[in-house]
């Protein structure tokens, strides 16, 4: 079955580039991103690692906890971060998951039978502190992800598990945001302090209240 946005993460051990792991220790209180890679020594996903592992400081800095998985086995991967870091120039220093035997792909219904029978679609769970499933976005293999809207979209869920707001189309960090329809623009307006702009009864914003 597949998974739904709330469901709960499926935990899982598995062997890595950085030994074994146990998916919910790894990630501890803070959250995760779990991205798929439909094979090693591909040119896409060698630009996607480097591109996360570039990214590595703004992921910390979020306290998110990034991890990768392929089908492939744990020598491949090892031969396939040496051409990562040459040719991206970084340094991969988060594990990617060895998982030959498919258990990982299969809990996460990474394989889509009719994108292929074997190789894992590019798939990207964002995992809460909670353990729970927050975003869910699957690419075609032949597209390359952007990571900086992953970021993006990280900033956004974080934000708004914490204050009553949603955030408008394109919104990046530091913009005005929504007052949720469950706010009464009379405790708005005492619950965010900043001030309340009412554009129609059901749309309001006010200035990020984190920052």
């Amino acid at each position: 079955m597949s998974l739904r946005l709330g469901d709960a993460a499926p935990n899982f051990k598995a062997q890595t580039t950085a030994g074994e792991i146990d998916f919910y220790e790894y990630l501890g209180n803070g959250w995760g991103v779990l991205f798929s890679h439909p094979a090693d020594y591909t040119p896409v996903c060698t630009t996607e690692l480097g591109k996360t592992a570039l990214l590595g400081s703004e992921f910390a800095r979020r306290n998110v906890k990034v991890l990768a998985v392929s089908v492939d086995p744990l020598d491949k991967h090892e031969g396939w971060v040496k051409d990562i870091n040459e040719t991206q120039n970084t340094t991969v220093n988060f594990p990617i998951i060895a998982d030959a035997d498919r258990n990982v792909a299969t809990l996460y219904d990474m394989i889509h039978p009719n994108a292929s029978a074997t190789a894992t679609v590019r798939s990207l769970f964002v995992i809460g502190p909670d353990k729970a499933v927050k975003l869910i976005i699957t690419y075609p293999a032949s597209t390359g992800r952007n990571f900086t809207e992953v970021l993006r979209v990280i900033d956004s869920l974080q934000l708004t598990a914490n204050h009553s707001v949603a955030t408008p189309a394109n919104w990046t960090h530091g913009e005005d945001v929504i007052i949720v329809p469950s706010v009464s623009t009379e405790d708005a307006i005492k619950k965010f302090p900043k001030g309340v702009k009412v554009v129609k009864p059901y749309l309001r914003y006010t200035p990020q209240p984190d920052l």
